[in-house]
């Protein structure tokens, strides 16, 4: 069946993040559309210790109707795929690297990090800043819910990315990808970097249909 497959895909990627420190503690979500709804990780739960019979469920109205109580953050994802029907996944972590940037004086809101490698723009492209907004807070909904149309990865100030792809192994590479770009761009702080030029990012995106 479909959908316990993705149950157990949901589990295992989890526990991967965790493991791997992209994600600690109950911090993070990751959810996948369904025909009719979606498949969210449990609000309180940590992505390291996940059963798949307790994944909460959602109608195709955002409606809560099996297993936990959803992820506190719900919203962003229903306000992502709201924009972007062709998304199946998206994850949204708190991963150090990609906070520790979300929190630096001086970045481009309108694209946070250089395109330092092929993979960066293949998987993630550009990354707007998102406003600061508390948690839970609708307005942070709403500023999602502005860029998303144009962008499949956001990056939520003082707070951690938000990471759309086609399939639930999609999301999960770009947000990786991000992390380690955010990673690199720290350790470069100080030192003469060279991105990669506009006439190699335009040719990448060419080559391999980039989706911003």
């Amino acid at each position: 069946m479909i959908e316990t497959r993705l149950r157990d895909d949901i589990v295992r990627l989890a526990k991967s993040l965790f493991d791997r420190g992209l994600t600690f503690g109950s911090t993070g979500n990751i959810s996948v559309r369904l025909d009719d709804g979606w498949l969210m990780t449990p609000t309180g739960s940590s992505m390291g210790d996940l059963d798949p019979a307790r994944i909460s469920r959602l109608d195709g109205n955002g409606t809560h109707i099996g297993g936990d109580r959803p992820t506190k953050e719900a919203f962003l994802h229903t306000a992502m795929y709201g924009k972007r029907p062709e998304a199946g996944a998206i994850v949204h972590l708190h991963a150090t690297h990609s906070v520790a940037v979300s929190c630096l004086s001086g970045i481009d809101p309108a694209n946070v990090l250089p395109a330092l490698t092929a993979y960066y723009v293949m998987r993630v492209g550009t990354l707007p800043l998102v406003p600061y907004f508390a948690p839970g807070d609708m307005d942070l909904a709403r500023a999602v819910e502005e860029l998303a149309s144009d962008h499949h990865a956001v990056l939520l100030a003082n707070h951690g990315p938000v990471v759309a792809g086609r399939s639930l192994n999609d999301a999960v590479y770009a947000t990786e990808e991000l992390e380690e770009t955010a990673k690199l761009f720290l350790a470069l702080q100080g030192m003469k970097t060279r991105p990669l030029t506009d006439d190699q990012v335009k040719d990448l995106r060419r080559r391999f249909q980039v989706d911003s």
